[in-house]
């Protein structure tokens, strides 16, 4: 699904920097929630596109919390456990050891049901940013 997520984020994350003037490098780390690696590829192209480059502080939660060579998960996590748990349990320990001082975490997830998808209907989308800063 992290395909399917991926506009929604970069969306998300577009509309953040317009409306508060800052740059991907105002952040220690932006951080996305369960995209995998072919939605965090996605997104990097799609900010490439808007002349965002996020390649030195992005990253995504699925990617962070499962190793896809070593644990056969393909594309990474997925799951709104992701975010939280990744955030939970090493960022928030960075924040608190002032390793990090500002992260943009931005959960995302795709609302649908099995009824929509086999009627070919689209995925829509949905990202939530939180900024936090020490």
């Amino acid at each position: 699904m992290g395909a399917a997520m991926a506009p929604a984020f970069a969306d998300t994350l577009t509309a953040h920097f317009l409306d508060t003037g800052r740059s991907p490098n105002y952040y220690d780390a932006i951080i996305s929630g369960d995209l995998g690696y072919v939605g965090k590829e996605i997104v990097i192209d799609i900010m490439s596109s808007q002349g965002y480059n996020i390649k030195n502080n992005y990253n995504d939660c699925g990617v962070l919390i499962f190793d896809k060579n070593s644990q056969d998960t393909h594309s990474g996590g997925s799951g709104c456990a992701c975010a939280a748990t990744v955030f939970s349990g090493y960022f928030y320990k960075l924040l608190k050891e002032r390793k990090i001082n500002k992260l943009l975490l931005i959960a995302t997830g795709a609302l649908m049901n099995s009824t929509s998808s086999q009627q070919g209907e689209s995925i829509p989308g949905i990202a939530h940013a939180i900024s936090i800063e020490n």
